[in-house]
């Protein structure tokens, strides 16, 4: 994957001086050469978000700001959509539903164009639902505080970033329990809790950790035992995890996706 993803937790600062996250895609995206694409189909008020992120582009030097407004299959599949995603040196989706995302856009013409943008190099961003969105396994919501087979709720994502599972607000929403239920049920998968203001830059199989909070990282490939009770037989009942690996990431920090282990800055940079 020559391309970058930049995967957001939600809440990202937009204050001059404070707006590092956003400021990092700028750069990876061209700078004030850049052309951004803003996808606000997660939203319930598309106009708004293309409006304010718009605006925080314009503010960060980018010139060439477009929304793409697609609501519909039809909108996902024209070509005028798809020449907006080939010139895009950066292409960013906003907060809102990411069912509405998947729905929306998976599967049609952006969607391959996306892909092989990013294969080209390009840099794609999301934030909140458009984080979510990213991964193959889609966390779709999920309240209820125990881990248990009824704590999430699941479905196929966009598959930017395959085998990973992303919770986003993670932090400020305490959704420790409804990520450890979700890798127990997905235990290949790498369980991704992002909090706010906070991301990861994913580039090949490594990612750093941007912004100002932390990024929790679960690995469910070690455990014991994982015990989750059939919802034929006991419905959302609970999950009993042995042996579970958990890291916490915060500023700085990198962490290997295909080898599951955090990095040590001097190993990488030896490394390249």
């Amino acid at each position: 994957m020559p391309g970058k993803l930049l995967v957001i937790g939600g809440a990202e600062s937009h204050d001059a001086g404070d707006d590092a996250i956003l400021e990092r895609f700028v750069l990876l995206a061209g700078g004030t050469e850049a052309h951004i694409v803003v996808i606000a189909t997660a939203s319930e008020s598309p106009a708004q978000r293309e409006k304010e992120y718009g605006e925080v582009f314009h503010r960060l030097g980018v010139e060439r700001v477009t929304p793409l407004r697609l609501e519909s299959r039809e909108d996902a599949n024209g070509d005028l959509a798809v020449s907006a995603i080939e010139r895009a040196t950066g292409v960013f989706f906003t907060g809102g539903d990411q069912l509405r995302i998947t729905t929306v856009v998976g599967g049609s013409k952006v969607d391959s164009a996306l892909h092989s943008r990013l294969a080209d190099g390009m840099i794609l961003a999301g934030t909140s639902a458009g984080a979510a969105m990213m991964s193959s396994t889609m966390i779709l919501g999920g309240s209820i505080a125990s881990v248990s087979t009824s704590s999430v709720l699941t479905g196929p994502g966009m598959e930017f970033l395959p085998g990973v599972l992303i919770d986003m607000h993670f932090a400020e929403r305490g959704r420790l329990n409804r990520l450890l239920s979700a890798i127990a049920m997905f235990p290949h998968e790498l369980g991704l809790g992002i909090d706010e203001n906070t991301a990861i830059l994913v580039e090949g199989d490594v990612f750093e950790v941007l912004g100002a909070g932390a990024v929790t990282v679960i690995d469910a490939g070690p455990a014991r035992a994982i015990s989750c009770p059939s919802p034929d037989t006991v419905p959302g009942g609970p999950i009993a995890l042995w042996g579970v690996q958990l890291h916490v990431l915060p500023a700085g920090h990198l962490f290997n996706l295909t080898e599951r282990t955090p990095v040590k800055r001097s190993e990488e940079d030896h490394a390249h």
